[in-house]
């Protein structure tokens, strides 16, 4: 009869075991795919941005202008290739491109908006659209709205 009472309770134990894993593993997996998420939500749009500034690195005007979904031969209307040689161009304040810094992203509706920084000129934002990745002047280098600032809180805090 001990053995019968010593075996008792003890499909229980695994069932709770089975269950803690379960919901560890479960949270595990949930916390790593919210990370990856919100490192890379905005990745190809990043991407066009640093190659927009790796065109003015290379003095390839022409090639960054059309990434304003521009060119030479079907201008903008409202955005000629002068006045963007005059924005980005040799003799701008955003020249020096190893100068410039993106100090904040934001997801605003169908684009992101880029903080773009420069010690020689104010902040502008800079618009990617998630369809069809052109690039424009975003009406305020922030999205309107409050802004969760975790990243500035940990490397005010951390870092």
């Amino acid at each position: 009869m001990a053995g019968y009472l010593e075996a008792y309770g003890a499909g229980e134990e695994q069932r709770e075991r089975l269950i803690k894993r379960i919901l560890l593993w479960g949270g595990g997996a949930l916390l790593v795919a919210l990370t990856l998420f919100f490192l890379f939500r905005n990745w190809s749009e990043e991407r066009v941005v640093k190659h927009f500034f790796a065109l003015l690195r290379q003095k390839d005007y022409q090639q960054a202008y059309a990434l304003f979904g521009c060119t030479p031969d079907h201008p903008c209307k409202y955005y000629s290739p002068e006045q963007f040689t005059s924005e980005w161009g040799p003799g701008s304040p955003y020249a020096d491109v190893s100068s410039i810094k993106i100090e904040h992203e934001d997801s605003c509706g169908n684009g992101v908006v880029f903080d773009v920084e420069s010690p020689h000129a104010e902040p502008i934002g800079l618009f990617v659209d998630r369809a069809t990745h052109t690039l424009s002047y975003a009406q305020a280098p922030r999205c309107p709205g409050r802004h969760l600032m975790l990243w500035e809180f940990l490397k005010a805090h951390f870092g």
